[in-house]
């Protein structure tokens, strides 16, 4: 569905991407991870027809985005990170302002605004001014205008940035609900969402593809560090003692009354959880808890971006 080949941009000498390559096969939906300033809405504007590249190619549906961009944007519904919504329209009126702007017959504009009203859950709000809604609505009318006239790929750029709890819950199922029929790329920063949802996760940093995998595999095959968590009843000097665990990379010490809250940062694959627990005996600490924290893709995230940053 999407094709993307030695991709660069570059503004005035600065080069925001580099020779980028990766794939997106037809129902899959891809986390597209970055911090700040990677790259990643660059790359989204490119392969939507907002921004031409400096070079190389990008096709969507098969569809040169550069020479036949029309065609090619046929396939896309994109919401940007920024939705830009007509607010003294309101929500029907607007959609059915859009599908007629995107070439939807006008004898199924009424049942495709009809179908992403039900979609995004706005039935309710067909006839609220958009100026009026909360931003969680405001999100779902830009759905739906990415949705109306039935995409084969959407392209989504931080879809749930400043929504809550369970705004993020909403837009996450309807996210997930949407897969198969339609490819999804999807730019966002809450990593635990991006676990959930995404079946392959593409990372950038500083403009180039740093990994392409499985969640799953990216934990399995990159060593990022876990972490270990001990309470117990010992001054700050168990601290020292920790430290000296192998496989223990550094310790933080809070006090809670008379416990101490031990963060134990570990080496990557690395398991003293054993040895934390023989060296507690042998002290004679009364322990309240000890936990391990298994790696996630926040920790690969940060080790794949972090250096040099």
């Amino acid at each position: 569905m999407i094709k993307v080949e030695n991709l660069t941009k570059r503004y005035a000498g600065v080069t925001a991407i580099k020779d980028l390559n990766f794939e997106v096969e037809k129902g899959e939906i891809v986390g597209f991870l970055g911090p700040n300033g990677a790259g990643k809405s660059t790359t989204m504007r490119i392969l939507t027809g907002y921004l031409p590249a400096t070079s190389g190619r990008a096709s969507i549906a098969g569809y040169d985005i550069f020479e036949k961009s029309i065609e090619a944007r046929r396939h896309i519904g994109y919401l940007p990170e920024h939705t830009p919504l007509y607010t003294d329209l309101r929500v029907g009126e607007y959609l059915r302002y859009r599908a007629n702007l995107k070439g939807v017959p006008g004898s199924k504009v009424r049942e495709r605004v009809g179908d992403v009203l039900e979609l995004c859950s706005l039935r309710d709000r067909e006839r609220s001014l958009i100026g009026s809604l909360s931003k969680g609505y405001r999100q779902r009318v830009g759905l739906a205008d990415a949705l109306v006239h039935d995409p084969d790929l959407l392209i989504l750029d931080e879809p749930t940035i400043g929504l809550d709890p369970n705004q993020i819950r909403q837009v996450r199922e309807l996210i997930k609900k949407l897969g198969g029929k339609r490819t999804v790329l999807i730019s966002t920063h809450i990593l635990p969402e991006v676990e959930i949802m995404c079946s392959r996760v593409v990372v950038i940093h500083k403009g180039q593809i740093r990994a392409s995998d499985t969640a799953e595999n990216l934990l399995k095959n990159h060593r990022a560090a876990g972490s270990m968590r001990l309470e117990a009843k010992v001054g700050a000097e168990g601290a020292t003692a920790l430290a000296a665990v192998a496989g223990v990379k550094d310790v933080s010490v809070e006090a809670e009354g008379e416990w101490s809250i031990f963060q134990m940062r570990l080496e990557a694959n690395a398991d003293p959880s054993e040895e934390v627990l023989q060296l507690a005996i042998s002290k004679g600490w009364a322990v309240r808890e000890v936990t391990r924290r298994r790696p996630t893709l926040e920790d690969v995230f940060v080790e794949l971006t972090h250096s040099d940053s």
